[in-house]
This record gives C-alpha cells, structure tokens and sequence, in this order.
C-alpha cells in the first residue's frame, strides 16, 4: 500500500456525534464532514465538535482516509462545510473564555486554544500527500471560524458569506494561525490590518485579495464543490505536486503557533471589565436566539462593516 497504509478502523465505524459524514465515490472519493454541534450546530466551536473534528482531520492526514462502503475506499477530498444554514462557524467558544478569564483558568483557556490549534493543524497540515481539503462556507465565518476556513487548500463561499476577526474590539487577537494562514494569500501589512481593524468582509472582497479561492451564488455551493473537484481530479497528480511545493516553501510552524496561543492567554487573563463587557455581546451572538443575537451584535457588526 505504501507510505500511507490503512492503520485504523474506517472512519464510518467510529463514533464522531457532532460532526456528519457523507462519502460520495462518485465524486472521486470525496468525504463531506459537516460541523453538527446540536442547538449551537456550527454557529462556534464547542469542546465537543472540536474533539470530533480533530479525530477526524488527524485520521485524514495519518493515512486512516478510507471509506468500508462495501470494500475500503481511499478518501481524495476532504469537505468542511456546518449544518447551520446561516454560520459556517463565529470561532471558539466566547462562553468558556469568559468563564475562564473570571476564575482565571490558565490552564482551561491554554487548553482551549491549543485544542483550536490542533484542529486547524490537522486539516491545515500536508502529511498526507494524496489528500485535497476543502472548506465550503455558507454564512458566516468570523474569528476561529474564519482560521479553520483559510486552513484548507481550497476555500469556496457563497456570496452572501461574510469573514472576519472580531477579536479586536475585546481587546485580543486571533490566536488560531490566522496570520500564518493569511501569509500564505496576502502580503503581511494586509494580514495585520485584517487581524486589527475587525473589518467585516463579504466573499466578493475576500474573493478580490486573493483569500478566497471562488465564489457562487447562494444555494450553488454544493455543486460549486462537485465543479471544482470535477477540473481538479483532471491534473489531480500536477495539482498535488504544485501544493507540495508551496508547502515546502509556507510550512506551518507549530513553535511559532504555540507561542501565539501562549501570548494570547496572557492578554486574555489582562482584559479590562469594558472588554469584557464587548466580549459578553458578542457571546449573546453565540448563544442566544436568533432575533436576540443580531440585536446584541448588530452595533459591532456594524462597526466592523463601517
């Protein structure tokens, strides 16, 4: 079999509750993983889906990418995409942070943020060479949310996606390899600004700077997905040789991203009671019910869109 032999039980037969599988062998082999995290389903990162999603992206990128479907199937593309109809994802888990920050739980929001890490090295990473990843964004995709997206070799979103890093306006970063990932698109005086000025952007703008690889009218994503494996399995082995090569050139350096997170625990445990007041608006957008939410975060949104 080679450098990537079947080592684990197929994915198919492992317990994963929050996430969704959909194997499609008439797509050249292609996994749909939908982010289904029950009531929140998508709309952030709980511990729960966050487990999932990192079994299933390490599986993925150790060589466990196989379907049982009748006989065992090699997975060649990986699709990340939420169950929500309006959120890919709002990012971690501003609940727990706060939590976190009022007892001041180091080790808890380390924790966190490194499982964060771990998910989006998982399906960032290259370790195996014959799997293409996708991410499918539908809604919005803002701070973590935003991360996990740009982590995957191949971003399509619908128009009415939004993007963006909210972090900002409560006095922190994005802590997730944002900039390592935004380098790899954009020159670095634009990742900065992006990660600073918590700006809003639709998929158009995002699609113009080059961060989004393609955009589709809303509703076509799916099939935006099945076009693009479709021209890509064409020069599938060129394909995959240009991505090894910018991947020796852009390699993620998982020193430098824990570092990150270290930094970023030390000005959360510093935040201010106006930050947190910021952040506790932004957590009604998390939790709470539809109409609620946008009215809690609509001032925000609205400034960062401004």
């Amino acid at each position: 079999m080679g450098a990537f032999d079947f080592k684990f039980p197929p994915l198919d037969q492992i317990a994963h509750p929050h996430v969704d599988f959909r194997f499609d062998t008439k797509a050249a082999n292609t996994l749909w993983v939908s982010m289904n995290s029950g009531p929140e389903a998508g709309r952030h990162f709980s511990l729960p889906l966050l487990h999932d999603l990192r079994a299933v992206g390490q599986a993925l990128q150790a060589g466990a990418s196989h379907w049982d479907g009748g006989g065992l199937e090699a997975v060649n593309y990986a699709v990340m995409l939420s169950a929500h109809p309006e959120y890919f994802s709002l990012g971690g888990d501003l609940r727990l942070f706060r939590s976190c920050i009022t007892s001041g739980d180091r080790d808890g929001l380390r924790n966190y943020s490194r499982l964060c890490l771990e998910v989006m090295h998982a399906w960032g990473a290259r370790a195996n060479p014959e799997l293409t990843t996708v991410s499918l964004v539908q809604g919005r995709a803002l701070g973590g949310g935003f991360e996990a997206a740009l982590a995957a070799d191949y971003l399509i979103a619908e128009e009415q996606s939004s993007f963006g890093f909210p972090e900002i306006m409560f006095g922190l970063f994005p802590c997730t390899g944002a900039m390592s990932l935004l380098l790899r698109r954009v020159p670095v005086c634009q990742a900065q600004r992006m990660m600073t000025s918590g700006k809003v952007y639709s998929a158009p703008e995002l699609h113009q700077m080059g961060l989004v690889d393609e955009v589709c009218a809303q509703g076509d994503g799916v099939a935006a997905v099945e076009r693009y494996i479709a021209r890509h399995v064409r020069q599938r082995a060129a394909r995959l040789s240009v991505r090894r090569a910018m991947e020796r050139m852009s390699p993620l350096d998982l020193a430098e991203l824990l570092q990150v997170v270290d930094d970023w625990v030390d000005l959360a445990l510093a935040l201010t009671p106006s930050e947190l007041r910021v952040m506790d608006m932004l957590i009604h957008m998390q939790y709470g019910t539809e109409a609620p939410c946008r009215q809690a975060a609509a001032p925000l949104l609205q400034l960062a869109a401004d």
